[in-house]
Order: structure tokens, then sequence, then C-alpha cells
């Protein structure tokens, strides 16, 4: 029996803060105290502790009061019975484990040396087990004092040996072991100390769980933690006046406590000081900034001093109030100063030319404290000038045009046109800045009066429509008088769509003449039109606005219903093509399905096929073209699983931004690799991205741009299937088993399909969801293995490794690797299957094997291997290739068996017959071949049950010939899948009277 040797036993839990290496590809800093929470300690038990013992007629425990290390007075049990191969049971009373599912357990106890005793019987370790319950229930005879139902925690060995001659009146050591007891989930349990020939005492004995203590951090608080995990993860809240930062509102603060009580890392979603708080001497309490101070943001930032013209006198501001007078605009920064409006601007000059104006002026003495300075002018009609008297003022109209801009100017110089003649106005000139809005004071300005003196042409009179058709209008008007020497130079005209969504919008065309044609008009449409007259003193006012339509007149609406009529004809027979045209397509696809019934897709069809990465002269263009590259930071890997041909493999989650987070698994490349390794590794990648299929494993993506090196895969919560078989043997009905085999049959039929080769289809490469969906992985490792692999399952067969068990006669032979080889691999698959896990062949070598199948050995039916599901694996065991079934044959029998579920019920007989195979190493041996019971459990491989079957007094193969099921169940065989296996064999037992002839 392999003994385990615990850890040694830790030092005070006041460690100060170190660097551990997880199993994450990550180096997280732990801190802060750990704290135990003790559940028992029997140093400091004052009374006797009354533990059970057994056998109760023949109690070997004894206890006794004894002085510890430190010569304080404790109880102890002592036992010395190294002439006697008889188990001894202590027992103590109800632990409850309150919140934890992790316990531990320090033990303290002394050993004698076996050499000084000189006892056949003697020995150096004791066995320690639990056994969990939900209350205090366990009596001298309940339960059972047997492995199962208790659990076994470690088989425990002393460090240091107390021998009899050596030790007498010197020194004695005691032995410290450390013990971890995962998972719990009952409400409390029982330890028991299982002895069988050991000389020893213990002296005291500790069940504890860690826990991670009260903390706050980085203005966050945690609460006391127990870990349920590898890691846990604690939520926590912000300390007083502190926040989650912007952006992160949603999650709260949160930090790991690892198993052993530590803290790990710095918190995630961290906190900071709100405004108007900074940090105080530490990183756990945020402190108001004191008057005249204030801190706008929430951050790491300290309280600052108020800016100029702005003051607070409340502890915590997160901004200064300006004073009086003064101002922020919204785009200033809170820690901006604060300014004022501008004063007005100084000393304007106009300049008059006939009816334009330009305006000129000086900065104002004080711009206000900013720089974004800028100027509006205001314009005031006062009338015509009559005999010195001014009418009454009014803003100008929109005839006004502000050369550069009227608003927002930033240069002191703008020209104004288009005035009247004659007309006084009035300019007001302002000063503006950033502020100017907010505040509530009139901007400051200056103003100047200017008087025009030439005249501008009267508005038009007598607009009319000459002409029109369906797109043009044909318009004319009277030319204005004008009362000087001036003359008309010309027109302008603006018109737009008196309805609809272009209503409005001017469109401007000039003439010299008194008529105008206005071309590409929409049809039935009405227009709005205006003109205006330009002469020397400039434009004049527009007319009134006049309204014409595009209808010529005496044409009725003949043409719109002729048209209207042809285009709704031209879309019915538009649509009368279409259909014919979907007809004629579908009748042909029916066609084509119809003379191709064999399952198989044609070139030029589809049905896409596989492209080896190895064609590509650069490997890396496969990967780029067949695998998604994934950023680095969108992965969190949290465990290691397992080990592959590369390196590790993992477990992770997968978080792309948009999508649901998900489980992955990973593998990685190790460190110190080729660029050939990185090659072949990327291989499977670059493959497994050609496939989208249920039951083939789903490619999420590669990471190539960082190391490790990685390749993402949806992660398959029950692992491998043969393992998965194994742990669950039994435990299935037929029914599953097939449609378990049905999923990966469709898998190969879909790679077939593609022209895909898998070369190493077996049960460890097909994987298990939880939904007990198979799907089939591990694609083209197999041809990379090299001479030098360490893994049993591949063989050398001419020059290169292939797992001879489940590899046709043809590939081994001649390396002749098609879908029909995989057909024979698929064949084993049902029988690892219908076996839960079985190995082929069993333990025959591989020369044995390769040596039997030329002989035409197959394997014989697994037990209540339905007769169907054998024959369909000798047809796939075929020694000619071409007789062996396509997998679209496969699915369609397996189809059909599911179909019908009485074609399930019908086994192949227990006698050998005909076509029984050459070796049938089902059948186990009878009790002729078994000198005793533990050789019959472990020919049958229970032998995990031979202690409780000896304890239970069934010591002969005569008894063990009448066991039943409840039998079972008394000696501790609980699962069904063992009880019947076991019940299988002793049946097995009954009938067989001689051991069966082995060919090797």
């Amino acid at each position: 029996m392999e003994v385990q040797r615990a850890p040694a036993a830790p030092g005070r839990a006041s460690s100060c803060c170190g660097l551990r290496l997880l199993l994450l590809p990550l180096l997280l800093l732990r801190c802060c105290r750990a704290e135990e929470e003790v559940l028992m300690n029997t140093k400091l038990e004052t009374s006797d502790l009354r533990w059970t013992t057994y056998p109760a007629d023949d109690p070997q425990w004894e206890e006794v009061s004894g002085l510890d290390d430190e010569s304080n007075s404790v109880r102890t049990y002592e036992i010395c019975s190294p002439n006697s191969a008889t188990a001894y049971w202590l027992r103590t009373r109800w632990i409850p484990r309150r919140a934890a599912t992790t316990l531990y357990v320090e033990i303290r106890f002394t050993m004698m040396e076996c050499s000084g005793l000189n006892q056949r019987h003697c020995k150096e370790t004791f066995n320690l087990y639990h056994y969990q319950s939900d209350a205090d229930e366990a009596t001298p005879t309940h339960p059972a004092w047997m492995e199962n139902p208790y659990t076994k925690v470690a088989t425990v060995a002393a460090d240091h040996l107390l021998s009899v001659s050596r030790d007498r009146g010197g020194e004695r050591r005691s032995n410290v072991k450390l013990l971890r007891l995962e998972p719990l989930r009952g409400a409390g349990l029982y330890l028991a100390f299982h002895s069988q020939g050991a000389c020893m005492a213990l002296l005291s004995v500790r069940v504890f769980y860690r826990k991670c203590p009260p903390l706050r951090r980085a203005f966050a608080s945690f609460p006391e933690t127990i870990p349920h995990s590898l890691v846990e993860q604690a939520q926590g809240v912000c300390v007083e006046n502190a926040v989650t930062p912007p952006g992160e509102q949603s999650r709260p603060p949160s930090m790991l406590c690892g198993e052993d009580g530590q803290w790990v890392g710095q918190p995630t979603s961290s906190c900071a000081c709100r405004p108007g708080y900074e940090a105080g001497e530490t990183d756990v309490r945020c402190r108001a900034c004191p008057s005249g101070q204030f801190k706008a943001g929430s951050g790491p930032g300290g309280c600052s001093p108020c800016p100029a013209y702005s003051n607070t006198q409340i502890p915590g501001s997160a901004y200064c109030p300006c004073r009086p007078g003064y101002h922020r605009a919204d785009s200033d920064p809170p820690h901006a100063a604060c300014t004022r409006p501008p004063s007005a601007p100084r000393s304007i000059v106009s300049q008059i030319n006939d009816t334009m104006v330009t305006l000129e002026w000086s900065e104002p003495l004080d711009r206000g404290g900013r720089g974004d300075l800028t100027y509006r002018v205001l314009c005031s009609s006062c009338g015509t000038s009559t005999k010195g008297l001014v009418g009454s003022c009014s803003p100008c109209d929109d005839s006004i045009v502000y050369r550069p801009v009227q608003r927002g100017l930033t240069q002191r110089r703008v020209v104004v046109r288009g005035l009247r003649p004659h007309t006084r106005y009035t300019f007001t000139v302002q000063s503006l800045n950033g502020i100017s809005a907010v505040s509530q004071s009139e901007p400051a300005s200056d103003r100047v009066n200017v008087t025009t003196s030439r005249d501008v042409p009267p508005p038009v009179s007598s607009l009319r429509r000459a002409a029109a058709s369906e797109t043009s209008l044909t318009l004319e008007w009277t030319p204005p008088l004008l009362q000087n020497q001036y003359q008309v130079l010309d027109y302008q005209l603006r018109y737009s769509p008196k309805d609809g969504e272009e209503a409005g919008q001017w469109q401007y065309v000039s003439t010299r003449s008194s008529s105008l044609v206005l071309t590409g008009l929409q049809r039935a449409s009405r227009y709005q039109v205006q003109v205006r007259a330009r002469s020397q003193a400039g434009y004049g006012s527009f007319s009134a606005v006049s309204s014409f339509n595009t209808h010529p007149d005496g044409v009725s609406n003949s043409h719109v219903v002729v048209t209207g009529v042809l285009v709704s004809m031209g879309i019915l027979l538009l649509i009368a093509a279409v259909m014919v045209a979907v007809y004629c397509y579908r009748r042909r696809r029916r066609a084509a399905e119809m003379r191709d019934k064999s399952g198989h897709y044609q070139m030029g069809q589809t049905m896409k096929v596989y492209i080896d990465p190895f064609t590509y002269e650069d490997p890396n263009e496969a990967v780029r073209e067949f695998a998604k590259e994934i950023d680095a930071s969108f992965v969190k890997i949290e465990e290691v699983i397992g080990a592959g041909e590369f390196g590790e493999v993992c477990r992770g989650r997968l978080r792309i931004p948009g999508r649901k987070e998900n489980y992955v698994a990973i593998k990685t490349l190790k460190g110190g690799y080729t660029e050939k390794q990185r090659r072949d590794f990327l291989s499977e990648a670059s493959i497994m991205g050609q496939f989208q299929h249920p039951n083939i494993i789903h490619l999420e993506g590669v990471i190539t741009t960082s190391c490790p090196v990685m390749i993402l895969t949806e992660f398959m919560e029950n692992g491998a299937l043969d393992s998965f078989l194994r742990m669950n043997d039994g435990q299935f009905t037929t029914i599953q088993l097939v449609g378990m085999l049905r999923g990966i049959a469709a898998g190969m039929k879909y790679l077939s399909d593609m022209s895909f080769v898998h070369r190493d289809l077996a049960a460890r490469n097909i994987l298990v969801n939880s939904n007990l969906v198979c799907k089939v992985s591990d694609f083209g490792l197999s041809r990379f293995l090299t001479e030098n692999s360490s893994d049993p399952t591949y063989t050398s067969s001419l020059g290169g490794k292939i797992p001879i068990r489940w590899t046709a006669p043809e590939a081994i032979a001649y390396r002749k690797f098609t879908s029909a080889s995989d057909a024979w691999s698929y064949g084993i698959v049902m029988w690892e299957v219908m076996s839960y896990g079985e190995r082929p062949y069993w333990d025959m070598s591989n020369q044995d094997v390769i040596n039997a199948i030329e002989q035409d050995y197959r394997l014989p039916p697994p037990p209540e291997c339905p007769a169907s599901l054998h024959a369909l694996m000798l047809d796939c065991w075929q020694k000619e290739r071409a007789n062996r079934p396509r997998f679209c044959d496969v699915v369609a029998a397996l189809d059909r068996l599911i179909r019908n579920p009485a074609s399930l019920k019908v086994t192949q007989p227990e006698g050998p017959s005909s076509s029984q195979p050459l070796l049938d190493q089902r059948v186990p041996p009878p009790l002729s071949a078994c000198g005793s019971v533990s050789e019959w459990l472990r020919a049958i491989k229970m032998e995990r049950y031979e202690q409780s079957f000896l304890q239970a007094g069934f010591t002969s193969l005569d008894i063990v010939s009448q066991l039943n099921t409840e039998d079972l169940l008394r000696v501790g065989v609980t699962l069904a899948g063992h009880q019947k296996k076991i019940l299988s064999s002793i049946q097995t037992l009954r009938i067989h009277k001689t051991p069966p002839t082995l060919l090797y």
C-alpha cells in the first residue's frame, strides 16, 4: 500500500506578506494575516474524550493522561498491537463543520520502531478515515467499520520513530501531520483512526478551517470570507466617502480569498475617494478637503487650492463657487479660474459706400481674463430721413448681408451690404466671451449711426406665367421704374416647391431679361417664385410670393393615367418571371437530389472539402485563414486540468466584448519550442477550424501574438469518454450508450464527407459534455508522435507511431489510412463504449494483437451487449476494407436501432458458438481456477472490496458463490455497475467448471 506523507504543519498564521505561485499563469501577491476557526482541539479538553473504539469486545485503544511537548497535561489515546493483524478503530465525536467545505486535521503522535519490537504484524503507519452525516447519528455498530461507508483520507507514516533501546530515557520527538479534507457536504463528520499492528500514541488532534479575516484595502471593505475552492471571490463595498470609478458602476469591488486563508492580489474594480475627498494616511479612509480646497473627480489625486476668484467654506467640496461678478463657462473644467464678461469695444469707425457700410473698431480694454473673445454686430433700421426727422427704429430684415459673418466675429472688421438708400441705420457692436451666456448682464457694446444715399430698384411687379409644360415654367414680369440715373443691371429669381420635403429650399437663378424659363421641374407640382432687380446701388427687395403649376393649360391627366397603367403591367410581368425562375430552380434541385442518394457530396456541390494545412508554403497562412486570432486579454486561465503532447491543458474563461462569457479548454505550447514544434502545434487549429458540426469539437480561436501560444476550444465538462465511462460503470441504459455512439458516427460521417481521415479514433479522443453529447477531438496529433514518445498506446510501425489496438490491419502493415480504416477504429470505439471503458484486447501485447487479427480473431461482445451492435462491430472489422460500412451506413443503422428499442434487448448467448472469437477473456476464471477470494476479486478487477469481504466473513469461495444483492449492500458495494459485474461473475462461476483455453 502506498503511504502518503502529509506536509509538515505550518508555523503560526501571522506570517508576513509573501509570493506564492498559483496554478494560474500569474504571480499573485498573498498577504494579510490568515485566521483559523478551530472545531476540535483535544489539547484543550479537561475531561475524558470518551471516543468510540472497535471491536468493542477487544478495546486496544486506551485513553490515558499524558504530557505534551510543553509538559502540559493532555488526554491521549494509545495502542500497541504489533502481534495482531486485526484492524482496530477509534472514532471521534461528531464534529460540526459549520460553513466550511474544506477542513484541516492536525495530528500530533508518536510511533514505535518495528525493528525493536520484533513482531511480524508490526506496522509503522496508521490510516485516517472520515464519515459525513447531517446529524450525530453514529452508534457502536453504525456506520459499518470498513472503508465504505468511511472515506479514506490518507495513510500516515511517522517521520520520527521511537526505539526501545535508543530512546529509553532520552528525548522523545513527536510527529505532526497536517491533512486536508475536501469537499465536504454534510452538516458534520466523524474522524476514524485505523490501526493494524502499530504501536503508537495520539498526543493531540486539532480540526480547524481557514478563513480570510475582515479586510479594508484600496478604499474597499471586505467581510470575513471562508474559501470553498482554490480561490473564493469575495464581494466588498466601498468605504465611507469612496465610490467605484466611472464606467464600473455595475461592478462592486471584489477580491480573491485563497484556500490558505490569505487574501490574494489586489481588489478588482477598486474604489476611490469620491469628489471632495482625498486619501488619508493609508488607503482605507477618505477625508474631506478642508475649507478653501476642492477635489473635482474621484480617484487617487489630492485636494487642490481653489482657483482664482473662487472660494469655498464647506469641507468636502467638489468645486469652488465663483465670487460675485465672476463665472465659469459650461465647458470650463472645475480647476479653471473664474472670469467675467469683457468690456465694450472701442472707437467704432464707419465707411459708407452708397448702400454698403464698412465697420471697424478697437479691442476692449478688459477681455475678462479669457482668450475666447468674439464680437456680434446688430443692425436697426430707423426709416427714411425727411427734413432731418427720423422714424422709429426696428431690426433689419434678412436682405442685409454681413461679410464675413454677423455673429462670432474674431476679427474687428465687418462689411454690411444690401442697405436701402436714404435710410438711417444704427449698428451696435457687442463684445462677448465664453461666460457671456452665463452672465445675466447685457453684453458691453458700442454703437454708430450711418445714413445711406443711393437708390436701389423698387420691387418687381406683375410676375406671371407665360407658358408651362410637365417639367418647365416660362415666367415674365414688368421691369421696375427707377427714379434716378441708374439702370437695372440684372434680375435674380428664386423658387422652391410649395409642398413636399423640399418646400422652402430656395434655388436661385439670374437673368438680364425680364423673362426666364425654369427647367427640370417636377411633374404635376406647384412652385412658389420671387424675383428682384439689381442696379449699381445694389439689390432691391424680392417681389411678393407667386405660385405656379407645371401642368400646361388645356392638358388633362390622361398622360399620367396611361403611364400608371403601363408601369403596373410591367411590375406584374416581372413578378411572373421571378415565380417561373424559382419554380425551375427548385425542380432542378429536386432532380439533382434524386440522382444522388448515396449520402456523399460530389465535387462542385456545396459541401466543403478538407484542405491539408501542410500544403501551404507558409503554414502561418493556414492558421490565419482557418483560425480566428483572439486577444489574450479576453482569456482568463483558472486551473490546469491535464498535460498534452506540447504543453499543459487548462480550463479558463473566454469573454469577448459583446458576447456571453463561457468556459473554454486551453492547450498551451510550452516554452523553448522550435519553429517546427510551433507549426505542428498550430496545425491542429488549422484542421479544427475547417469543421462546423455538433459532434466535432468546436475551435474558439488561437492566440499566437503573445506567450504562451494557445489553442482555445469549447470546454467539455465530463472529459474523455473512456475515463468517463469507467467512472460511471453500469450507470447508463443501452439506449443512452447507443445515442453516444450515434453522435460519434455522425461526427465521423461529416469528416468522411470532407475527405478527412482521423487516424487516431479512440474513446480517449472523444470528449463528453454535461448533456452527454460526444464530440470527436484530437485532430492530426498522431502524425507527429516521435520514436522516443513515452505514451505506450502508440507503438512503432514502419517508421511511425500508431495505436495498434485501434488501427486497421492495412494501416498497420502498409500505412494505408482511409475512411475505411477509421471505420475499423470506430468498431473498437463501439466495443469500448459497450464495455464501459475496458481496454481493447485486455492484457495482450501489441504483437499478440496483430497476430490474433491476422488469424481472424475478433473481440467478443461485452457483457449484456445487444447482438445487433456486436454484428455492426464485426462489420467494421471486415478484413477487406471495401466490405466495411461507410459512416453514412453506420448512422442509418444506429438510427434504425434507436427507432426500434426492442431490437436492443436481444443479446448474445452465454456459451461459446461457432462464430465465437478465438479468445474470450470476458469470461472470468471459475472457482477451480481461483485459489482465494482475493485472487477472484483481482481477476474481475474488484480488488477494492477485498478488505470489506474478509471483514464481513466472506473468506471462502463457497460462501461467495451464494451472495446476493442484499449481501453486497451489507459489504459496502453500493454502485449499481459494480453490483452487476460481481453478480454476473458469480453467475459465471456457478456455470463454468473448466478454465478457458488460451491461444497465447
